[in-house]
């Protein structure tokens, strides 16, 4: 069962934990983590593309020119596709793209972007995190001193704390979950990843549902 180092806001040894093999050391999961995020954003496509038929467009009514006479090809509407200003053929239409992926491929393909953050030693996790008040300067300085300043971040807690929240969220490159929203996307989607030791443990029971 391996060991993960927990760190203090002041990046100083507060302790160890242990993480069980068969959640937090799952390999070879490619194709299935592929899958979790091509689902995810699936789902989050809204879906409201749409171009007008020739019965939407604005014109229509009378014939355009007399049927003969003219040398031009016959016409009966301006609405035609083949005409500018007309309709589309076969254009998008509103539809919803979203899709269910079976529950525990969801749950092996999250815990797998969680174990192959572990392994590229991408993870951080504090004893707490936590804030007297919103300051963004001060968190900066927090992340600053973990190491967690460049690139893309994640922050996981157990819970929303809406001071931790304000003070993150002016942060370039940095988003905030709690662990029972964080998914596999989340986690591939960010360069480092800095968790809090109660949302961790949070994560172990998620897995044991």
């Amino acid at each position: 069962m391996p060991e993960i180092a927990v760190k203090d806001i002041n990046n100083k040894d507060a302790g160890k934990i242990s993480l069980p093999d068969e959640v937090f050391a799952i390999d070879g999961k490619d194709a299935l983590m592929h899958s979790a995020v091509i689902n995810h954003l699936a789902n989050r496509r809204q879906g409201t593309h749409a171009t007008k038929t020739r019965g939407m467009v604005r014109g229509g009514g009378a014939k355009p020119y007399k049927q003969k006479g003219t040398g031009r090809a016959r016409a009966g509407t301006n609405t035609s596709p083949i005409w500018r200003g007309g309709g589309t053929v076969f254009g998008p239409e509103p539809r919803d793209y979203s899709y269910n992926m079976p529950r525990k491929a969801r749950r092996k393909a999250f815990f797998a972007a969680v174990s192959g953050k572990i392994g590229d030693d991408e993870v951080v996790v504090v004893d707490s995190l936590s804030m007297k008040e919103p300051k963004t300067s001060e968190m900066a300085g927090i992340l600053k001193g973990l190491g967690l300043s460049d690139g893309s971040l994640l922050v996981i807690t157990r819970e929303l704390d809406r001071n931790v929240a304000l003070s993150l969220r002016n942060l370039p490159g940095v988003s905030l979950r709690t662990a029972s929203d964080v998914n596999a996307y989340d986690m591939l989607s960010h360069d480092k990843v800095l968790i809090t030791k109660e949302a961790m443990e949070s994560l172990q029971g998620r897995a044991e549902k």
